[in-house]
């Protein structure tokens, strides 16, 4: 057996390119070795602690911190602005951006003296008017530091922020957290490595900067001569000292590329990257209690913590919605207090871009939004009272379980310890207040949605938007969450929109059911007349039945694909039109049936499927649509169905339903 790491002979690099890169990484070591060799070792120690070194280092290093505070300062907004905001213009200032890291830095030294000397562009300006003169003074060191440095924060940080799923930030702002908090607490946190790799990428630079501090702010000793520019007049007088100086200016680079361990150079496998590691459900039911996971060292002593009693929550207030989406998605929404409705379309439907209009998140549709008394519709994402938890949850994955649901209730206000007994409690009752100090990469994905709705109850909304919320989960898992997620509901004053794919759950979860198509509603009424009168062809699938577009004849149906279908109760003579089939009521035969059916066609049998006790058959014909029958297995083994059998299919007339379109 071939041991893990071992690489096999096909990995093997070709000589073609082995020889160059060889020849490469000796032509970046030779210099480093060269001063390794050529340093006096013995007068190392002599030459370090000279008083015109220490005073240069003391420079440097003073120079480095104001050029990197600087860079902090205008760099962090800059790469922010580029990351995530259209503008005109935008390629040419981030070529504004990249311009010091190719520009000579002596060119640019001339460039900032053009601009801020004393015949430059600003110079006389700042100097009549503060008497700030930048050449040849400290402060002209540390603005042509930062000219040359900031640019490496820069790129490395919009990279971070390009890097980052919005949805964060934008769940953070439908918890009430506004633009500001949302960028200390959400953005800023989950970009850290790109932040910190940046600054110290930039404060490395600055403190080597030679060119262009020399040229603009001069080379004076105690007022700008540092460490580089120390080493070129050492060059002339001590070589042996100025070998000594460059070695202790290689050390520091080196430390500071070591300690980026890769996250700014793109070795693999070195990024953080903050997307929750999911843990996997537990098939068996036990997602929480007995979770083998958290025995592993998770909770205290190895054991898992037992859930607390859940307390059942006082009614909210209630809060009737009633919104006009218009723009792609164009529909009007009311609804009482309490009620909850779940949307469901084919993708592309316009479901998203609904819920997004209500959190006013997206330009493809405006909600005038009303809720209660209150009109929301000029307010910005954060201040509406709108909970939005997407498929995935978006746990902030800095954050516990606990502090994820407080977020809320801090960015409302609320003190932190009220707030955190106020989310603790949210915990309790959806079962997971014993994973409280777990951060999301230590929680199953149960887990994790369960964390996500408490976060949202807990913010206190007035309107709960859930984008497929139980989609991730397996079978086990979803009717647990399922269970847990309609007594909640029951007790939430506001309205709540579950956009769902699960025909089990429009009809468990909702009191209506809102059918978008191209971004019109479809239907809107309660889950039993919309799984008894399917008026989308979509719906009638996704509830398992055969859906037939057509028009409407005296006696039935004529199919939009061909074939005619005769129904009981027809509508009137050219009404677009919807027969819905029940895969049950379709009965099938090896050969063609005799008596009542008024409905027969020739087929054959594409594919069998089990759906617990019965199987499913698609029929093929060529003279109707494509069918899907439903027999019991022990028919099937009767009648010797098989894939590519041939057969008839009969439908009663009374079987069909028609609706209009």
């Amino acid at each position: 057996m071939r041991r893990p790491g071992r690489r096999s002979a096909g990995a093997r690099a070709p000589l073609l390119l082995t020889v160059p890169a060889l020849l490469a990484v000796a032509f970046l070591m030779l210099p480093l070795v060269g001063i390794l060799v050529r340093t006096s070792w013995g007068e190392l120690g002599d030459h370090l602690t000279a008083e015109a070194t220490t005073e240069a280092l003391r420079l440097s290093l003073l120079v480095s911190l104001w050029a990197l505070g600087l860079s902090l300062l205008l760099g962090v907004p800059l790469a922010w602005l580029l990351a995530r905001v259209p503008f005109p213009g935008k390629a040419f200032v981030r070529s504004l951006v990249l311009l010091p890291m190719v520009l000579p830095p002596t060119v640019g030294g001339v460039a900032l003296l053009l601009a801020f000397g004393r015949r430059g562009l600003l110079g006389p300006w700042l100097e009549d008017t503060f008497g700030v003169t930048l050449p040849f003074h400290t402060s002209g060191a540390v603005l042509a530091a930062t000219f040359v440095a900031m640019p490496f924060l820069v790129i490395s940080l919009e990279g971070a922020l390009g890097g980052l799923r919005p949805r964060y930030e934008e769940t953070a702002a439908s918890l009430g957290a506004s633009p500001v908090r949302v960028f200390l607490t959400v953005t800023l946190p989950m970009v850290a490595p790109g932040l910190i790799a940046g600054a110290a990428l930039t404060w490395a630079r600055a403190l080597g900067e030679f060119g262009a501090t020399i040229t603009f702010a001069g080379n004076l000793p105690g007022t700008t001569q540092t460490l580089p520019l120390q080493v070129y007049l050492l060059l002339q007088d001590s070589p042996e000292a100025a070998t000594s100086v460059s070695l202790l200016l290689l050390a520091i680079a080196m430390i500071v590329l070591i300690a980026l361990r890769g996250r700014w150079t793109g070795a693999p496998g070195d990024h953080r990257n903050p997307v929750r590691r999911s843990v996997p459900d537990r098939s068996d039911g036990t997602d929480e209690a007995a979770d083998a996971y958290g025995a592993g060292g998770y909770g205290a002593g190895g054991t898992e913590e037992a859930p607390r009693t859940p307390k059942t929550p006082a009614p909210s207030e209630p809060w009737p919605l009633h919104a006009d989406i218009t723009g792609f998605t164009h529909l009007t929404l009311d609804a009482p207090g309490s009620t909850t409705i779940a949307v469901v379309g084919p993708n592309g439907a316009g479901k998203t871009t609904l819920l997004r209009a209500l959190l006013g998140l997206t330009p493809r549709a405006h909600a005038v939004l009303r809720l209660g008394d209150s009109d929301v519709t000029a307010l910005p994402p954060h201040r509406r009272g709108v909970a939005w938890v997407p498929q995935d949850g978006a746990l902030f994955p800095h954050l516990s379980a606990l502090a994820n649901t407080a977020y809320g209730l801090r960015a409302h206000g609320v003190p932190r310890a009220e707030a955190r007994r106020e989310a603790q409690g949210w915990l309790d009752r959806l079962g997971v207040g014993h994973l409280a100090h777990r951060k999301p990469a230590q929680l199953s994905g149960g887990q994790a949605q369960r964390v996500a709705l408490a976060r949202a109850l807990a913010a206190r909304p007035r309107l709960l938007l859930l984008d497929e919320p139980l989609a991730a989960l397996d079978q086990t898992t979803r009717a647990r969450v399922r269970h847990t997620l309609r007594g909640h509901l029951a007790d939430f004053g506001g309205v709540c929109l579950i956009v769902t794919h699960d025909p089990v759950e429009a009809v468990s979860l909702a009191d209506r059911v809102l059918v978008l198509e191209d971004g019109r509603a479809l239907q809107d009424e309660p889950p039993a007349e919309v799984t008894r009168h399917p008026r989308s062809p979509w719906v009638a699938r996704m509830l398992g039945r055969n859906a037939w577009p057509g028009t409407a004849t005296a006696d039935g149906l004529a199919l939009e694909g061909g074939g005619h279908l005769v129904v009981a109760e027809p509508l009137p003579a050219g009404t677009d039109a919807l027969a819905v089939i029940a895969p049950e009521a379709v009965s099938v035969h090896r050969e063609r049936p005799t008596g009542s059916p008024r409905n027969v066609w020739p087929g054959t049998v594409r594919e069998i499927t089990s759906g617990g006790s019965r199987l499913r058959l698609l029929i093929t014909s060529a003279e109707a649509p494509d069918l899907v029958a439903e027999i019991t297995p022990g028919a099937a083994a009767e009648l010797g169905i098989a894939d590519g059998s041939t057969v008839w299919t009969s439908v009663k007339a009374t079987e069909a339903t028609v609706v209009p379109l």
